[in-house]
Order: C-alpha cells, then structure tokens, then sequence
C-alpha cells in the first residue's frame, strides 16, 4: 500500500502559511493602540501597513531563486526563523522607525516563503493534484485571517499589543525544528514515503532514490539558460497577464487585510471586540471558496484537459464577481449590507487563490519557484500600494468610496488581461512544437 507522507507535507505547508499569516495582518488591529501611544495620522498608519510589501518585494523576487537553488528545506528553516524572531521584536518597539523597520523585515523574512510553498508542491505532488494541493496550502490564507481577527484581538485586549506580537513570534519558533527534521527537498529522499506513493508522485518520470537533492535540482533546471529564462519570463503573454491578475488579487487582499478593522471601526464605531468578529465572516467564506475551487480546478483539467477552462476562467471570474461586490460599498450606510457585501467581495476575490500558483508550475515546472517569485513580486508590490494609497486617499477625503471605485477598475483591467492575453494551451502548443524542433531549450 502506498503511503501518503505527501499530505504531511500539505500539512505542514498548511500551518506555517497560517502562522505567516497572522503574523503579517495582526498589526491591523493592533494599528489603533500603536497609534494612539505614537500619535500617527492615517498616512503614517498607510505606511507602517505597506512597509511590509517594501522587503516582501525583495526577496519574494530574488526568494524565489534562492529557492531553486537551496532548496524548499532550508529556505522555509531560515524565512520563518526570521520571521518570527521580527515579529517578536515588534512588541518591544518603542518608536515609528522601529516598528516601520520590523515591519520591512517582516517583509523581508517572509518573501521566499510562498516560492518554496510553490517548489515543495512541484517536487511532491503528481501534476494531476497540484491544484489541489495548492488549494489545501494556499486555504491558510483566508482561514488564517478568519481565526486570526479573534484570536489577535483577544489576545490584545487580554494581555497587551506587544505581547500578542511576542506570543506570535514564540509560536512560528515551535515550527521550525519540526520542519527541518520532517521534510527533505525530494520524496525520493525521504524515508516516510515508500516506493508505490513515489510511483505515483512521479507517474512517467524517472525515479533516483540515490541521486543527492542539489545534483536533482540542477539537472531539472540546467536545460534552460539564464537569458532564455529570463525573456521567457518577461515577455511570456500568459505569464505577464497571469502577473497582473495576481497583483489586484493582492491589491484586494491587502486592502481588506490592512485597512478592513479601521473601516469598521471608522464607518460603523465599532469597538476592538466587535471589528474581530465581524472579521470572521469574509475569510470563512475564502476559505470555502478558495478549498472548493482547488479542486473544481484540477476537475476540470482532468476531464477536458484545458488549462485555460481549468485555470484562467477561475481567474477571471471570480476577479469580475469580486469588483461587481465592491461597488455597493461605495454608497451603503448599512453595516449588514456593507458586511455582506465585503464577505461576497473577499470569498469571490480569494477563491481562484491556487490556480495562480498553479499555472506557474503548469509552465515553469522545473524552474516554478523563479516563476512564482517573479508573480509574487507583483503581489509584493500590492502589499505595498494598496496600504499606503487607501491612507493617502482616506487622508485626503475623509472617506473610503473613492479607494473601493479604484479597485473595481483595477478588477477591470485583470479580467480584459486574462481574457485577452491568458492562452496556456496555446503557450504550451508553442514551447512543445519548439522543443520538438530543438529550436528552444527544454
């Protein structure tokens, strides 16, 4: 019987992508005790809230790289030992620049970290379940928002914001000797999985439980040459519109991850108690939704073998549902009409979350962790823009309408991209005519 040590890993992707989580939107609902104690204006709170995107951008870029070339095991050792340690330094900070450095470094310590999500899910799962698996990892996200509003506000009001940070730090630390001993970069070097699980891992490739995991890495990637890579990268349509989408994806998720309690908390004079329970609803209804269109994505490849019905129409509709959700935020004065539409927005917004991650390693297999740094540094960028601009817009009218028009049409532009420009089936026809030709490296 083959085993199925392959979840495990699921497994324990799935939790550290939950600590990564609340870790990085907790200071969301501590931004208003941190203001009050440092005196800051909404710009000032735009730019400790997007000083996160600033290192995220970095090193989820140059993360993803690395990650090609050390390695998931040691990348995720080192990015979420980081992590934690600065989270944890954010409950001693006493000044603006300090909290702002933190969270930079914050930023920075948890950039490669979905390149290596993105890696580890190429080197263990067949290709018929990476959306699934995505869809198990990726589902972290919103779950992770959802449990972490109440539990990061209970903590707040329990013990303080600087140790809630502290608590937080201590618990990504518990993480990282159980990952370093448990995972290893291949199945084929583990000794949890048995010889039928890595059959079906490998399916038609070739399996080598003696070859070391460096030499396995550059024989998958030594086929293509770095310039070769890199114009792929760049000027590849489906690659680029699959970037863009992903950047008002993450232009979403930031705004409502950031400013979604200081909305609540200044439209509808909610307090510290009632903003971690109306938080709930959305990231509840992502989790489901992202979980149930993992699994509708790889359905959908399996049956009719068409990346583009299986990966870019989950994009580009739950994009044009999101935006259609934002919309009455802008003139409703009702808290349940506003709650419900921000749930539908976030849940619509979120759900095609895995077919992102899904399509670069469909691409870029043997170089998937370069390919998803380079898409999650359009996502960096988000995390960097949506904060600061919602606090410039919010700063200069006193109101949140015109930042919710300006995601509708970024949501415009994602949907005519992916229309227009996301073809994989096409790309793929392409690179195998090339191939078989000789003309482009393999």
């Amino acid at each position: 019987m083959a085993t199925r040590f392959r979840w495990v890993i699921i497994g324990l992707l799935f939790f550290i992508t939950v600590v990564n989580y609340i870790d990085r939107s907790a200071i969301s609902y501590a931004i208003g005790d941190i203001a009050q104690v440092l005196h800051l204006n909404d710009s000032q709170i735009g730019m400790i809230l997007g000083a996160f995107g600033i290192g995220y951008m970095i090193t989820t870029f140059f993360g993803g790289i690395w990650v090609d070339h050390v390695g998931a095991r040691w990348a995720l050792f080192f990015a979420s030992l980081l992590w934690s340690l600065s989270i944890g330094l954010t409950g001693v900070a006493a000044s603006f620049a300090i909290i702002y450095a933190m969270r930079i470094l914050l930023g920075v310590a948890e950039g490669p970290n979905f390149p290596a999500v993105n890696r580890a899910v190429g080197d263990w799962l067949s290709p018929r379940e990476r959306a699934i698996a995505l869809s198990n990892s990726l589902v972290a996200v919103p779950l992770a928002l959802a449990i972490g509003a109440p539990i990061v506000t209970s903590l707040i009001l329990a013990v303080t914001w600087r140790w809630m940070f502290i608590i937080l730090g201590i618990v990504g630390l518990i993480w990282v000797p159980v990952w370093f001993f448990l995972f290893r970069d291949f199945p084929e070097h583990s000794r949890h999985v048995n010889d039928e699980e890595l059959r079906h891992i490998r399916a038609s490739e070739s399996v080598d439980r003696t070859r070391p995991a460096k030499e396995m890495r550059f024989r998958q990637a030594h086929h293509v040459s770095s310039g070769t890579l890199w114009k792929y990268l760049l000027v590849n349509r489906t690659l680029m519109a699959n970037n863009w989408s992903f950047f008002v994806f993450g232009y979403y998720l930031f705004f409502f991850m950031t400013w979604l309690p200081s909305y609540l908390k200044s439209e509808y004079h909610l307090n510290l108690k009632s903003v971690g329970a109306f938080s709930i609803l959305p990231w509840a209804l992502a989790t489901v939704l992202l979980w149930l269109v993992g699994y509708l994505s790889d359905g959908i490849l399996r049956r009719t073998g068409s990346l583009r019905l299986a990966r870019s129409y989950p994009i580009w509709i739950s994009q044009l549902l999101s935006a259609l959700c934002v919309l009455p935020l802008t003139f409703t004065h009702d808290l349940t009409t506003a709650i419900v539409f921000i749930t539908l927005a976030v849940g619509f917004g979120m759900s095609a979350n895995s077919t992102f991650y899904a399509m670069n390693v469909d691409l870029m297999r043997e170089r998937t962790g370069t390919a998803l740094g380079v898409m999650d540094t359009f996502f960096a960028a988000a995390g960097f823009l949506a904060p600061v601009i919602t606090g410039w817009i919010v700063n200069a009218t006193g109101s949140f309408k015109s930042a919710f028009w300006l995601m509708a049409v970024l949501a415009a532009t994602s949907v005519l991209a992916v229309l227009i420009f996301h073809q994989p089936d096409k790309q793929r026809r392409i690179e195998a005519d090339l191939t078989s030709s000789r003309t482009l490296p393999h």
